[in-house]
């Protein structure tokens, strides 16, 4: 059985994977594109109490995303917004803000995969023609053809991944497999072919 979807990424992670930088991942989360999350320990927001998994607004970080490398690694925060909030905080306890580093800002991999999805990053990911990769799939290209041709295209692009990674967990050598947002990077071309999308 595959594991589930990584939870989350972080900005580090997510620069190398996507061939970019932090800063420009903070561009792109100022602009609505992606959240920037991370988590905290009880503050104060005038009289309620917040903790966990907050929304930050790289704008009021700025220092930390210089694309010199030169800013600081942490700051503290006066403004978050709490997790099933719509609404931006204002910190009040402690009085300086809560402190945040950047070495635990994340993007949720709900996020990351939506945005790659609409960014089409598959070919970036990839790394080229010529990449090598512990997966085969050349062999899983040919079990999606084998797959339409004996039962058509199924009815949406879940139920093909799943077959997928069942083929991978019958013929793969050893338990490693690909997980499914891997998987669905690899497929999504095909599936819009498949289903005539633009």
């Amino acid at each position: 059985m595959a594991l589930p979807q990584r939870a989350f990424f972080t900005l580090h992670e997510t620069a190398s994977r996507w061939g970019c930088t932090i800063a420009d991942i903070g561009g792109w989360a100022t602009e609505g594109k992606l959240d920037i999350v991370t988590g905290i320990p009880v503050v104060t927001c005038d009289a309620e109490k917040v903790s966990g998994k907050i929304t930050i607004s790289p704008m009021d970080m700025l220092p930390l995303f210089r694309r010199s490398g030169t800013g600081p690694t942490v700051i503290k925060l006066q403004r978050i917004k709490p997790e099933h909030s719509d609404d931006w905080c204002y910190v009040t306890e402690p009085a300086d803000g809560v402190e945040v580093s950047i070495a635990d800002l994340l993007i949720t991999g709900h996020d990351l995969q939506r945005f790659e999805d609409e960014y089409d990053l598959l070919r970036r990911i990839g790394g080229g023609t010529g990449a090598l990769s512990p997966y085969d799939w050349e062999g899983m290209y040919v079990a999606l053809l084998k797959h339409v041709h004996e039962h058509g295209i199924p009815a949406t692009q879940a139920e093909l991944i799943a077959i997928l990674q069942d083929w991978f967990a019958d013929t793969a050598d050893n338990a490693d497999m690909p997980d499914e947002s891997t998987i669905r990077r690899r497929l999504r071309p095909f599936w819009r072919a498949l289903r005539s999308e633009k």
